[in-house]
């Protein structure tokens, strides 16, 4: 059984549904196109573009002469035998020791700096500006029904646009 709220309630919703379904009635139609000419906006692109290029970079390096580990040695044997003359001893020892530090720091010979080029590749990022033209959209004018319109659409129709007919009551 309906209570005396459900069945108020059901009679609103149908006479909401009848007066809805007759007060708009929506279809829609074909109009032919006049004209459609596009609008254009200019707009600024930007691009990357990388640069790259060769420099010389320079840097010192230090290095010892060619045979250095023999004349060492060489140096060390000589040392040795002189300062092993001049001490008596303990003596003896320690200038025996001593003239063969010596002798290999004279045999081995300075070590002399050195100067380097290289090539290095150096890279950068800039960025090209260039102004384009965009559609961004088409002004369109068309006919329906002996009366001229005009709109603005996001793309062109072609020959003909469709067209919404909203019947109303004029009351």
């Amino acid at each position: 059984m309906f209570t005396r709220k459900t069945t108020a309630g059901l009679a609103l919703a149908a006479t909401l549904l009848a007066i809805s379904g007759t007060a708009n009635a929506v279809t829609y139609d074909y109009a032919k196109v006049l004209s459609s000419q596009p609008v254009f906006r200019t707009v600024t692109v930007k691009t990357p573009v990388r640069e790259c290029w060769q420099e010389t970079e320079y840097y010192s390096t230090y290095e010892r002469r060619r045979g250095a580990g023999g004349r060492a040695l060489a140096g060390a044997v000589i040392g040795g035998v002189i300062g092993h003359q001049f001490g008596s001893g303990r003596g003896k020892d320690a200038a025996t020791v001593a003239g063969s530090v010596i002798g290999a720091a004279i045999g081995h010979g300075p070590v002399r700096s050195v100067d380097v080029a290289r090539p290095v590749e150096r890279c950068a990022t800039r960025y090209e500006h260039r102004r384009e033209q965009r559609i961004d959209g088409y002004d369109v004018v068309y006919r329906y029904h002996g009366q001229t319109y005009s709109t603005r659409m996001p793309y062109d129709p072609g020959r003909k646009i469709k067209v919404r007919v909203d019947i109303r009551p004029a009351g």
